[in-house]
């Protein structure tokens, strides 16, 4: 119990100071984690796979398949299958042929078993900062669901070679059917607990409540579902789109605690399940019966580079071949330049869903040892070499999507001002038909609030000059905002001070300091 409090404690240490210093969370877990393994009297941290697939990924997938959009994953669909499935199919087969060239004396069998544990990819670390550096939103997209969906592909890919590699038979129709199983399946136990959980959600009155049945979602999903056999991590997705679709049916106070709830979650899962990754080091290297050290090394560096060569093989023609074949998807969605499929490339990295895989193998395989370290030590690579090098290769693409800020800008204000418009129509409309009786200076002050959100709007578009040669002097809500946030500190220090003369009660001030942040969360933009 100790050594799991002080692995949470500090993992989420190492993330606050990545936070702070402005360094990839996970990544800089990683590497405390692996300089840590090597400190005398630090116990060893062994990944217990059913551990690390129950407690980490369910949650994972569920926050980020509730803040993915419905709509931009259906418009994207053929990339995210490309990548999702044939990308996975594809990497199983060039690892497992480069391993098997490598190895001296490696099995067929045993070399797809190692290429079906990396196919998947893990985008945590590459989303991270690709959302920090502002990328295109597609890539963003595709790289987000490419890593939920091809979980599912690579672990049945995984569970149908590992049964070859240990005596079992197989077909490829088997393969197949069992496949569309566990996809089809899973899907459809994720839609089933989603349905009735959206019912009960509205029918809910208590914020706690709701959210506390949000948060069995993901774990019910992913149980259900592999308790038939089917894909617990479609389950989830499913799940987690459809509620996220609906997400507007929830109470506003639900919805904000539910967001700061899974923000909570993710951060730490995170920070643990990539210092856990870190810890692996010792125990890996200690279950190895050589001491050959430059073979290892370079067994790890060809199947590392398989890797990045299978998935650069695969994306551009990916990407561009289909527009080539057909003049429909050309006019439809035109070829993206070639920085998009290069990043899309570079941000394959791998995380704890191929390092659970690698340690379900059973010890009667019999290169079992070889597989954990060459998995292990590719997935290391990848956080390393392309996790840490992302933000370089990003800059140097110059991908950043400032045309889709604006966008979204111009987009939020014309739908604010029509908001605005219907919300003091509503508000005419019942002054007028008499069920309202409201004071003049009461719908002055509803009237100033909704210039003021509509003006908000505008006002983030006016950024620079109609000729871009100088900025525009500070907008009149920037002063609001800012004087505003002086006056609630000023109020805040006020009311403690209040309550340590004992003139208000403790539970006056937790009122008022409630009201308090509530405002100044409104006069703040993420």
């Amino acid at each position: 119990m100790a050594e799991i409090l002080l692995l949470v404690v500090g993992a989420t240490l190492v993330s606050a100071a990545a936070h702070r210093t402005g360094v990839s969370p996970p990544i800089a877990a990683v590497v405390a984690g692996l300089l840590i393994s090597f400190v005398p009297g630090v116990p060893d941290y062994h990944l217990d796979p059913d551990f690390a697939l129950i407690v980490f990924v369910p949650p994972l997938v569920y926050s980020d398949a509730v803040e993915s959009s419905y709509l931009n994953l259906r418009a994207n669909a053929r990339p995210i299958g490309l990548l999702s499935v044939g990308l996975v199919l594809f990497t199983t087969a060039v690892v497992g042929a480069a391993a098997h060239a490598v190895v001296p004396g490696m099995p067929w069998a045993d070399a797809f078993v190692l290429g079906a544990i990396l196919a998947p990819t893990d985008a945590v670390a590459a989303v991270s900062i690709a959302r920090r550096l502002g990328l295109p939103r597609r890539i963003v997209t595709i790289l987000v669901a490419e890593s939920i969906v091809n979980d599912a592909t690579g672990m049945t890919v995984f569970r149908l070679t590992l049964g070859v590699a240990l005596g079992g038979t197989t077909t490829f129709l088997d393969g197949a059917a069992e496949f569309a199983y566990t996809s089809l399946a899973g899907f459809a136990v994720g839609l089933a607990l989603a349905l009735p959980v959206r019912r009960l959600r509205g029918w809910l009155a208590d914020a706690v409540t709701e959210n506390a049945v949000m948060l069995l979602v993901p774990f019910g999903a992913y149980a259900i579902a592999e308790s038939l056999h089917a894909s617990g991590v479609l389950a989830v997705l499913a799940a987690g789109l459809y509620l996220g679709h609906h997400f507007a049916g929830a109470s506003h106070e639900a919805r904000l605690q539910e967001k700061a709830t899974w923000r909570l979650a993710t951060c730490v899962l995170e920070a643990v399940s990539f210092a856990l990754i870190g810890l692996q080091l010792r125990p890996v290297l200690r279950a190895l019966h050589t001491t050959d050290l430059a073979a290892l090394g370079w067994y790890a560096a060809v199947v590392f580079a398989a890797m990045l060569l299978a998935r650069t093989v695969w994306v551009f023609p990916a990407t561009y071949l289909p527009r080539r074949l057909s003049a429909r998807l050309r006019g439809r969605d035109p070829a993206p330049p070639w920085q998009h499929p290069a990043a899309i490339c570079w941000a394959g990295t791998r995380g704890v869903v191929s390092l659970a895989a690698a340690f379900a193998v059973p010890p009667d395989l019999p290169d079992r040892d070889l597989v954990l370290f060459l998995a292990f030590s590719a997935v290391l690579g990848t956080l390393l070499v392309q996790g840490v090098g992302f933000p370089a290769v990003a800059r140097r693409l110059r991908l950043r999507d400032e045309g889709q800020e604006r966008q979204d800008d111009l987009a939020e204000a014309m739908a604010q001002e029509v908001a605005v418009r219907a919300a003091w129509a509503r508000v005419e409309e019942r002054i007028t038909s008499g069920h309202e009786d409201a004071p003049g200076h009461v719908l002055d002050r509803l009237r100033d609030l909704a210039e003021h959100r509509c003006s908000t709007a505008w006002e983030r578009i006016r950024t620079g000059g109609s000729d871009g040669a100088s900025p525009r002097a500070e907008p009149p809500t920037a002063a609001y905002r800012r004087l505003r946030r002086e006056m609630l500190a000023t109020e805040r220090s006020v009311f403690v001070r209040l309550c340590r003369e004992g003139r208000i009660h403790d539970e006056v001030l937790r009122r008022v300091m409630h009201e308090l942040d509530l405002e100044e969360a409104a006069l703040s933009r993420t």
